[in-house]
């Protein structure tokens, strides 16, 4: 049975990509299902279920016994979350960030209508997002972070998966009708994330559920932005969300290797190993 340390990230990435080509093709010749999905958002976004169909396959061919069970148990490994203080950021940082960059669209002046947020929609964008979020999630770390943490710092895991994720949203991006500029920033803010969300992983436990709220909550918080995200921009979000990746590691948190952990938000403490029976998914 093979450990995190001989998983080839760069297989995944290919797989993932590969796997993502339908979806980029049928969003190429069509623009909706005949129901819209939520934020107008473009067929390809679909491709979510590329990485976790990805990390299956990889899992199986590995000869793994019991390992995509194991992965998908991740998606709710909530006992990992230790203090349960972490479930703050992982919740409210990256919806915070988004009101942050609304009223400073609104101190620059931008043309935004009022903000009105409709509760009802809360919970069944909340599910759309959360499914998204688990597909992607038990790919992008519970299977391709933990040999990257091996070997680089948090940030630098974030950064390197951070770029791949942008890239591989590229397509839908453009698909979506958004002009090179707002791609661009929105990339930014996408390896932001990616940062904030290792960051999360590690100071949890390797907690793919952590992950997954926050990832959910970035995409709801874009959503509850007016009239459906059609007013966010990315430039201004992007900027404020590299701010928080500051805030975030400006203590201890450039430090390489897999001993290395953060100590910038109260509670935080050491990952625990997670080594022995259980390696072969839990890093």
């Amino acid at each position: 049975m093979r450990g995190p340390a001989a998983r080839s990230p760069l297989t995944f990435i290919a797989l993932t990509f590969g796997m993502s080509i339908g979806f980029w093709l049928i969003g190429a010749v069509t623009d909706r299902f005949s129901v819209e999905l939520p934020g107008r958002l473009p067929i390809s976004s679909l491709m979510a279920s590329a990485p976790l169909l990805a990390a299956v396959v990889l899992i199986s061919k590995e000869n793994n016994s019991g390992g995509v069970k194991r992965l998908l148990r991740r998606a709710f490994d909530c006992t990992s979350i230790t203090p349960k203080v972490w479930y703050a950021p992982a919740v409210l940082l990256m919806p915070g960030v988004m009101l942050v960059s609304y009223g400073v669209m609104r101190l620059l002046g931008q043309p935004l209508p009022e903000l009105e947020i409709s509760l009802a929609a809360i919970p069944v964008v909340f599910v759309f997002f959360l499914a998204g979020a688990v597909c992607e999630e038990l790919g992008w770390m519970g299977y391709a972070a933990d040999p990257l943490r091996e070997r680089w710092s948090v940030p630098g895991t974030g950064l390197a998966l951070g770029v791949v994720w942008g890239v591989w949203h590229i397509i839908p991006y453009a698909q979506a009708g958004h002009a090179p500029a707002w791609i661009v920033w929105q990339c930014v803010y996408t390896i932001a994330l990616r940062i904030i969300i290792v960051w999360l992983y590690d100071n949890t436990g390797k907690s793919v559920f952590a992950a997954i709220l926050c990832h959910t909550s970035s995409n709801v918080g874009w959503f509850l932005f007016p009239n459906s995200g059609s007013h966010y921009n990315p430039a201004v979000t992007g900027i404020i969300a590299a701010l928080a990746v500051v805030c975030a590691v400006h203590r201890g948190g450039w430090r390489s290797g897999r001993r290395g952990r953060f100590t910038s938000f109260p509670g935080a403490g050491r990952p625990r190993p997670c080594y022995g029976r259980d390696a072969g998914l839990r890093g």
